[in-house]
């Protein structure tokens, strides 16, 4: 073999190999790669018990129910469609009924969506641009979000 099919060789083997790990690391970080699922998207995707998720929305109205310990039960809605969530812990001060929050966890054999953590909006100065495509989306969209939203991705003015 010459010494310039040696090296077209080489380099499409690199290539290929190069091609093959992006392939394999791109299939793996494809369901991973949103921040969150609304709960439209959760029971549409219909996911099986046990799969990892992020769930975002609103607390739903009147759904906080607490118990003597640290167990919370609420539902996450997005206006369409409402998960049921549990929760062990110490919920952050800022969470409420009507806030924003994303929860992350797994879902159960019950479609209940078992929190290992949960994320409450910090103030009302910054929505995450996610959650508001996915409020946009859903037409819970105030006229005052966009007065407060600005080019910065989010970020109020």
């Amino acid at each position: 073999m010459t010494r310039k099919k040696r090296r077209l060789v080489l380099i499409a083997c690199s290539v290929g190999v190069v091609a093959l790990a992006a392939g394999l690391i791109l299939n793996a970080l494809r369901d991973s790669i949103v921040f969150f699922h609304s709960p439209t998207e959760i029971v549409a995707k219909h996911l099986a018990p046990g799969s990892r998720a992020r769930l975002g929305g609103l607390v739903k109205e009147g759904s906080i129910v607490r118990s003597d310990k640290l167990d919370v039960r609420f539902e996450v809605t997005d206006g369409n469609e409402t998960v049921p969530v549990t929760y062990h812990g110490i919920l952050p001060d800022l969470f409420r009924e009507g806030q924003g929050v994303i929860a992350e966890g797994a879902l159960d054999n019950a479609g209940h969506f078992k929190a290992d953590s949960v994320l409450a909006k910090h103030d009302e100065k910054y929505m995450p641009k996610e959650v508001a495509d996915a409020l946009k989306k859903q037409g819970h969209w105030k006229d005052d979000y966009d007065k407060k939203v600005g080019s910065t991705g989010g970020q109020v003015q």
